[in-house]
């Protein structure tokens, strides 16, 4: 009886490390490689930056909501081909980023960075 408990013991210390480094390893979270086909963080900030401008200049223009998304619909087009981007990567990138919500914080970042630097700007002009 008292080798049994022994045993068990003896089993249980023998354990605990690979254990121990088990949940270690499952709880990290492994940093994902960024896919092929999705933009980088300052690939997709100068995207979102022209996006943004584009929405502001709209916004001011104060126009009827359907004749507004008429005016951007074809702006955005013109916007992926400037930056060669395709429908299907932007739909990559934007899941991609969904994901990984630290780059997805560091564009966001950048972003609000770059349009205070652009306000500033302006408001100097």
């Amino acid at each position: 009886m008292r080798r049994r408990r022994k045993m068990k013991r003896m089993a249980w210390v023998r354990l605990t490390p690979v254990i121990g480094l088990w949940v270690l390893v499952s709880c990290a979270s492994p940093k994902k490689e960024m896919p092929a086909g999705v933009l980088t963080q300052p690939q997709l900030t100068s995207f979102l930056i022209e996006m943004y401008v584009a929405e502001a200049h709209l916004e001011a223009r104060s126009l009827p909501k359907d004749s507004a998304i008429k005016i951007f619909i074809p702006y955005e087009d013109k916007l992926k081909s400037k930056f060669a981007i395709s429908d299907s990567t932007l739909k990559k990138t934007y899941a991609y980023y969904l994901e990984n919500p630290k780059d997805l914080e560091a564009v966001y970042d950048a972003l609000i960075d770059s349009l205070s630097l652009k306000e500033q700007k302006t408001v100097k002009d």
